[in-house]
């Protein structure tokens, strides 16, 4: 059961963080292609999919060449620019999460602070004011260590599977 609940967080944290990212990045390119004048055509939208999904899983994953158009069928594309939100909310989650298991009390009460905020003030703002600075790499790096720890822990919880 342990090792179910270890995978379903990499499972979110893959979804969330990584793949949001890619479908960010994919996104950032269309708009360059257009802003630059160039056409988007769906053959070079598939190709420059299939392209950044080989990249992001890497080499030992085989990348099925049906999800080269998986673009098409994304929704999230129709609202330019939000998919990163994914990435940094988890990323901020994780930080914020983090604090309160390691500092306790006073975690807390930034954090419930941070909840108080509401609409107050911008979201980098509050988050700040809660210890989280999404303006610097460490939020989303330690997001990353976390995702690669649990990764470790599965590997054991599964009876010491190759380190990667």
């Amino acid at each position: 059961f342990e090792a179910y609940l270890v995978n379903h967080v990499l499972e979110d944290l893959r979804g969330t963080l990584m793949r949001q990212t890619m479908f960010a990045e994919f996104e950032r390119w269309a708009h360059a292609h257009v802003e630059a004048g160039d056409a988007l055509t769906p053959d070079l939208m598939d190709s420059r999919y299939a392209e950044l999904c080989r990249t992001y899983y890497g080499p030992d994953v085989e990348v099925d060449e049906h999800v080269a158009a998986e673009w098409s069928r994304i929704p999230h594309f129709y609202r330019a620019f939000y998919v990163y939100q994914y990435a940094t909310g988890i990323s901020a989650a994780a930080a914020l999460s983090r604090q309160i298991i390691e500092e306790g009390e006073p975690a807390r009460q930034r954090y419930r602070a941070f909840l108080s905020g509401g609409s107050s003030r911008y979201s980098i703002d509050l988050l700040r004011s809660a210890g989280v600075d999404m303006a610097s790499p460490q939020p989303i790096d330690r997001a990353l260590d976390l995702f690669e720890s649990l990764i470790d822990e599965l590997e054991r919880l599964l009876g010491g599977a190759d380190s990667h």
